[in-house]
């Protein structure tokens, strides 16, 4: 079975952890099973909140047969480097991260085909890249998967996850991370236990004193803290105009349970810019992980053609 390779990338910007210089490290996986070590196509997934690149390993996998696929670790995630001023949080600098990395992949070998799916914040990060025009991308992003999130965010489902984000956890086995980690993330839908099981396996780091602590830096709830209602229904209006400038192709998948992303939000993403392709799955909520065989096919159909499969 196919597995990713390990890369990094310097992001210019903040400082990481312990460094006295400027500038910090993104981790990606690196997935290819083309046959091309230099394919012009390249699908990049971008991850969630909390979460980390490894969470796309079903559909990387699947769609390593036809292009490049790389699944960053957002900075102060996953095997990337923690940043020393925790406010460096925020999207701008993820999306800063994705310009260098989208730089790096090009000078290796050049793409004439982008592809960018985002769940959740990941999908944040691809409205801010592909909603702004005269960003320095290689190539445009021909098409945009936007896993369970829109320009509009629901305030109580933010309120949930700042319950939990950034606070202290220790493990003593995989098994018993899974399990703590399943308690939040029920939402997420039906899995078998091997399939949380190896969800979760990329979610653990050592722990300084033995066992396992969280994959993420704590602080990257910092910034999420300082976010009042107010400021998010002033950053909702800003999305909306770089969600009407998107010029790609957009699917959007919708947890038909998501308290994130509501079916109102949904029905106006189809209806505005771009005019988005909606995919419900029903007994989902925030987020649809891409693991079950439905949602998978619905954007490697989407990727690959013109139809979406795979609808519930």
């Amino acid at each position: 079975m196919i597995q990713p390779t390990l890369k990094y990338v310097p992001c210019p910007g903040p400082a990481a952890v312990g460094s006295a210089e400027e500038g910090h490290r993104m981790a990606y996986w690196k997935w290819n099973a083309t046959g091309d070590a230099a394919h012009p196509r390249v699908v990049v997934c971008a991850h969630g909140l909390s979460r980390q690149g490894r969470d796309f390993d079903t559909l990387a996998r699947a769609m390593s047969l036809h292009a490049r696929v790389v699944c960053p670790d957002v900075v102060g995630r996953g095997q990337s480097d923690w940043l020393a001023d925790p406010m460096g949080y925020q999207i701008p600098l993820y999306a800063a991260d994705m310009l260098a990395l989208l730089a790096h992949l090009h000078q290796q070998a050049p793409m004439r085909m982008l592809d960018w799916v985002g769940t959740s914040m990941g999908g944040l990060i691809g409205m801010v890249l592909c909603g702004q025009p005269g960003l320095p991308m290689p190539v445009p992003v021909r098409r945009l998967v936007l896993n369970d999130v829109g320009p509009t965010i629901e305030w109580q489902a933010l309120e949930r996850i700042g319950q939990y984000l950034g606070q202290p956890a220790h493990f003593e086995t995989l098994q018993q991370a899974a399990d703590a980690l399943w308690a939040i993330s029920r939402s997420f839908g039906p899995h078998t236990p091997q399939e949380w099981l190896e969800l979760s396996r990329a979610m653990v780091r050592p722990g300084p004193q033995g066992g396992l602590a969280l994959h993420y830096d704590p602080a990257i709830a910092v910034p999420f803290r300082t976010l009042t209602e107010e400021a998010a229904r002033a950053g909702e209006q800003q999305m909306w105009q770089l969600y009407e400038q998107i010029t790609a192709q957009v699917l959007l998948l919708r947890g038909a349970e998501s308290d994130l992303l509501s079916a109102q939000t949904a029905q106006h993403m189809a209806q505005r810019g771009p005019r988005a392709r909606v995919v419900e799955f029903a007994g989902v909520g925030h987020a649809p992980t891409l693991v079950a065989q439905g949602q998978v096919d619905a954007v490697v159909s989407f990727l690959q053609g013109d139809g979406v499969e795979g609808a519930a």
